[in-house]
């Protein structure tokens, strides 16, 4: 078994993912309440996705898992197993609630793999393995309210050397995932490590997908784009990646009533053959890549205190090289109407891949762009593609319309009546952590704090080479004269400025943004190998977020 996961709770209702074995009845059983939903299965695998209502608001409720009637969570110890609390579910409190705190941890980029030494000396301490036997160690009041994955849950291009029977190699001589079986073995990988499973039982999570959820680079440009259709597996790697994308992330991140409405779901439970359910998840994805406009993948969360709004910056890209942008402008819409219409006294927004880079980082991304649209010529456009795909230049610097656009946002909630307190973006993706500050050139006195924190990876660590040439372009001097080159080809500046006080850290590791009515403060913890062998967080620095 897969799971369970605890994936969406707010003040009344949850949602209960899981994997089976084989064809059953899935039970919920929590306080007075027994749900119970018949699996679904594709390409060979069986799932349920349980929905409980009428929860009470405010309260930490026990729950376990019976399939077909027989108790399976919590599973039975052997001997030598570590004792771990009851899974639990925290609803949310109704209505305004003094004194209330919101805890939001959030990261990204988790390779699987054991806690042995050869693999722990490979890929360092494991995060989740070290958030989880925390929370064993402190009461839960203190427990996350939610844990933000943002992108690289697993990694389909790099697949680990334990599961080389399960995957396709390459002529890269990589370990890739090419269809959903292949994908679905990565997750079961990751998600069933003993310490990892009970975290992710007990701690709701919301996850959007960055480009190793789907294969490295994922459109990036173009001409990316170009050339991985000419692979002959294309279509199948679209269906695996956005279909398991689809079955093993996405339906959790939405609500009850948004699931009732969710074709894909419904299609899911009530089509009656297999082979039905898999041509259907099939075409469904292969029309989500090729018109993206007809499936969403960004979501929204309502935590009181905060709304997050998670974005998807892969998959609804508008790359035309002379109007490239990270989201299409409906996608964009849709995320400034969420943000702008809010009223919670902290803004989040969710994006795998962050807006406010190191400097010179940035700047380098802004020129890349437009060499790559041609502004020196066509051999430096071609040199530039190749610059770009070389140093993964495609955050949101690199997408120079949908900076502004986000820059614009920022400009606008500062703007309202009563603006937020705090405008957070949480990001991932660059395997380091830092805390970036931001100041508007219109507003330079505004009091909402602009705020960038990354935090990754929660386990994948750089070479010691890539994080030495990181610390150099992280240098003023070297933003300096890639901001000059940047100025050559006619790359204006932002409207925003900003500074990295806090990092980078290349170390694994958790963020957690602790959060009440009058503050927001920013708990950096690094994953350690202690002398006993166990793997702990250790905490870094604790920021408060200011303007």
């Amino acid at each position: 078994m897969v799971g369970p996961l605890l994936r969406y709770v707010d003040a009344d209702s949850a949602t209960v993912w899981v994997q089976t074995n084989q064809r059953c009845q899935v039970t919920v059983i929590c306080g007075d309440q027994s749900v119970t939903e018949s699996t679904w299965s594709v390409h060979g695998r069986h799932f349920a996705l349980i929905v409980l209502t009428g929860l009470t608001p405010g309260s930490a409720l026990p729950y376990s898992l019976e399939l077909d009637g027989e108790p399976t969570w919590p599973p039975e110890l052997g001997e030598s197993e570590m004792i771990r609390p009851q899974s639990v579910i925290r609803t949310l409190p109704e209505g305004a609630s003094p004194g209330r705190r919101t805890r939001i941890a959030f990261g990204s980029c988790y390779r699987a793999g054991d806690l042995s030494p050869g693999v722990s000396k490979e890929l360092g301490a494991d995060s989740l393995v070290a958030l989880s036997r925390f929370m064993m160690s402190i009461d839960a009041s203190e427990w996350p309210d939610v844990l933000c994955l943002l992108g690289d849950q697993v990694y389909a291009d790099n697949g680990p050397e334990s599961l080389a029977e399960h995957l396709t190699r390459e002529d890269d001589g990589q370990l890739h995932a090419v269809d959903f079986g292949q994908y679905a073995i990565l997750y079961e990988e990751a998600w069933t490590q003993p310490d990892v499973q009970w975290l992710l039982s007990t701690v709701p999570t919301c996850m959007i997908l960055d480009d190793h959820d789907l294969r490295d680079d994922w459109n990036t440009s173009s001409a990316w784009r170009h050339e991985a259709a000419q692979n002959p597996h294309w279509n199948r790697i679209v269906e695996g990646a956005l279909s398991s994308y689809c079955v093993y992330q996405h339906l959790g991140n939405l609500s009850p009533a948004q699931l009732a409405n969710d074709v894909v779901f419904n299609a899911l439970r009530s089509t009656r053959d297999e082979a039905d359910r898999d041509e259907f998840l099939r075409r469904f994805a292969l029309d989500s890549d090729r018109h993206p406009e007809q499936a969403r993948w960004s979501f929204e969360r309502n935590f009181g205190l905060a709304h997050l709004v998670m974005v998807d910056t892969r998959c609804s890209r508008d790359l035309t090289e002379t109007e490239r942008r990270l989201l299409d402008r409906e996608e964009w819409q849709w995320v400034r109407g969420q943000v702008l219409e809010s009223d919670a006294p902290h803004i989040l927004i969710g994006t795998s891949l962050p807006v406010l880079m190191l400097p010179g980082i940035h700047q380098l991304e802004g020129w890349n762009e437009a060499v790559c649209a041609g502004r020196w010529g066509p051999r430096w456009a071609r040199t530039g593609e190749r610059i770009r795909r070389a140093l993964d230049l495609e955050h949101w610097g690199a997408f120079r319309a949908s900076f502004l656009d986000m820059v614009a946002l920022a400009r606008d909630a500062a703007r309202k009546p009563h603006p937020p307190q705090t405008f957070t973006w949480l990001s991932g993706d660059v395997h380091s952590s830092y805390i970036g500050a931001g100041k508007l050139d219109e507003l330079p006195h505004s009091p909402m704090a602009i705020t960038q924190l990354t935090m990754s990876p929660f386990r994948n660590p750089l070479p010691k080479a890539v994080r030495q040439a990181k610390k150099i372009l992280g240098a003023r001097t070297v933003a300096t004269a890639f901001r000059w080159i940047a100025h050559r080809a006619k790359v204006d500046d932002t409207g925003l400025d900003w500074t990295i006080p806090h990092g980078p850290w290349f170390r694994n590791g958790v963020m957690t943004l602790d959060l009440t009515d009058d503050r927001a403060l920013a708990l950096i913890d690094h994953a350690v190998i202690a002398e006993d062998g166990s793997h702990r967080l250790h905490r870094t620095a604790t920021v408060e977020l200011r303007a």
